[in-house]
């Protein structure tokens, strides 16, 4: 404890933190090294992991923030392994008793700590994969779930209402009575169901961020609540939007009073004006409810790592997409001023629109003899379908696949950390009852086995893992011999055994000791056989031996 508690009069001070605030991290990290070293002697083990996370819960957040690169050997003193195997398979133990919950009981914020830190190595640390994968297997996963299913059904209502009854027939002439109220239904479902629990939702979300004051001022001039920074919230927003303006341009609202043969005929002569900007409104909504839905991609690593990497190279996208329309731009202005009478180019508008299609293959190559006809605007195009087709493209494939290569390192990674905020957010809404339950479940009070028979240390769970996966040949627990008196000081760890190095060490000199005894010992015998002038000679060399043995 003195690690991590001194007392001075009435003041306490922590050793451990005095060091990272100090910059002293070669320091602090021996202290971790030290406290998360599991010691044995004949009759119990000891490990400061209970004392470090008693004394400091905060821990991790204090090391996301000041001491990011002392998180990696936290989090590997936290994980012992085995140097036995057994039939292919080695015994680990992952002490995450104090990651997955506080001092209370309950749900730690380590795991939303170290999904803000957004490091996704750390992530992906096997400790913290333990934690985290025990609280979506088991727990969060079946919550994130039941949450998402209304979400599904609200989608495929608003497909059935928007998408399929409205396409029954040719004409609509031949819609019937039935189909409209299925529609009218579908619709209210959608509206009463979906519409009003997003501005519930959205309301209370920027009410929260107003009110703690979490708003950032886009341009220094308008502000933004945080919230709206996550693109699922952000993409709510727009859904709600979109779906409060379908509701004031509902057809079937509109034409209820317009003496139709049909009850709920959405075609009458009062929204012909507002039926095209309805249906843009339905079609962005439809975008949109699908976007939301990719956050079940979730619930499979790979698939959810493919889509970050689709985001994370998007920008090089745009960028090829800004390139692309500056020069479409800048050569219809070009074109449009020469002496031509080519209806494809009459006036920068529509040389905008000949060009698109030319820089994405869709325009009719009977055209170009058209454009051959007139030599300045053929050259013009030209030098344009070079520049787009040929630099443009090439460079745009060279930049996904550099873009690609930087991020696939850590797109697991980046998966990861996206799992975790999820669940960080589904375990707020996890009743008490049934993260009492989880937690019992996990036996944190039941001592682990070390080896078999080995009882060792509460607080962590065991698992196996391949032998090959992560080999090790040294013990990774210090033992000691001698008495157990609590009032003997721990022996000095210099002097104990210090692995396979320290034994072939020693055979080696144990060998040549003896090699030099025995010439030493030959030396004598010869002495003995000779005159008593030789015989002391013979006594010199062997006490010459016995000096250099020594």
């Amino acid at each position: 404890m003195e690690l991590l508690n001194i007392s001075v009069g009435t003041q306490s001070i922590s050793p451990f933190y005095w060091a990272i605030e100090s910059g002293s991290l070669v320091t602090a990290q021996a202290m971790i090294r030290d406290l998360l070293t599991i010691r044995a002697d004949r009759e119990n083990y000891y490990f400061g992991y209970d004392e470090l996370f008693t004394r400091h819960p905060d821990v991790i957040r204090r090391l996301c923030a000041d001491a990011a690169n002392l998180l990696l050997p936290l989090l590997d003193g936290l994980v012992w392994r085995s140097r036995l195997a057994v039939a292919g398979q080695r015994r680990v133990n992952y002490y995450v008793k104090h990651l997955m919950q506080d001092g209370e009981g309950a749900m730690n914020k380590a795991m939303d700590w170290l999904a803000h830190n957004k490091d996704p190595k750390i992530i992906c640390h096997p400790v913290v994969v333990m934690f985290a994968d025990v609280f979506w297997g088991q727990l969060a996963n079946r919550y994130f779930l039941l949450g998402r299913l209304y979400f599904l059904f609200t989608l495929i209502v608003f497909v059935i209402g928007q998408s399929i009854l409205i396409h029954l027939h040719t004409h609509i002439e031949d819609e019937t009575e039935e189909e409209y109220i299925g529609i009218l239904v579908c619709r209210a479902i959608v509206y009463l169901g979906s519409m009003t629990t997003f501005i519930v939702k959205q309301t209370k979300s920027i009410l929260s961020d107003c009110k703690t004051g979490s708003v950032t001022k886009l341009g220094g001039v308008l502000p933004v609540p945080n919230y709206l920074f996550s693109y699922q919230e952000f993409g709510s927003l727009l859904l709600m939007i979109c779906l409060v303006l379908m509701l004031c341009l509902e057809p079937i609202i509109h034409c209820l009073g317009s003496g139709s043969d049909k009850l709920f005929d959405p075609h009458c002569r009062e929204v012909k004006g507002t039926k095209d900007a309805y249906s843009i409104f339905s079609a962005i909504a439809m975008l949109l409810y699908w976007l939301l839905l990719t956050d079940l991609t979730v619930f499979s690593m790979r698939i959810s790592a493919f889509l970050l990497v689709i985001g994370r190279v998007a920008s090089e996208v745009g960028l090829f997409l800004g390139a692309l329309m500056y020069l479409i731009v800048s050569f219809s202005c070009a074109i449009s001023s020469l002496n031509q009478k080519l209806k494809d180019f009459a006036g920068m508008h529509q040389g905008v629109l000949t060009l698109w299609e030319m820089a994405m293959g869709m325009y009719p190559s009977s055209h170009y003899d058209i454009i051959a006809e007139q030599p300045f605007v053929m050259i013009a195009t030209d030098v344009f379908v070079i520049m787009t087709s040929v630099f443009l493209m090439n460079l745009l494939i060279a930049q996904l696949n550099g873009a690609y290569q930087i991020v696939y390192e850590d797109m697991v990674g980046f998966a990861r950390l996206n799992r975790a905020a999820i669940i960080v957010t589904t375990l707020e809404h996890v009743p008490a009852k049934r993260w009492i339950s989880f937690i019992q479940a996990q036996k944190f009070e039941e001592r682990l086995e070390f080896n078999e028979g080995d009882v060792g240390l509460p607080g962590g769970l065991q698992v196996s893992e391949p032998s090959n996966a992560n080999p090790t040949a040294v013990d990774a627990i210090r033992r000691f011999g001698g008495s157990t008196s609590p009032t003997m000081p721990w022996p000095e760890e210099g002097s104990l055994d210090g692995g396979d190095d320290d034994k072939f060490e020693r055979l080696e000199k144990l060998i040549t000791r003896a090699s030099k005894n025995m010439r030493g010992s030959g030396g004598s015998k010869k002495g003995g056989s000779s005159s008593a002038g030789a015989s002391g000679s013979g006594g010199d060399l062997g006490g010459s031996s016995l000096v250099d043995s020594e």
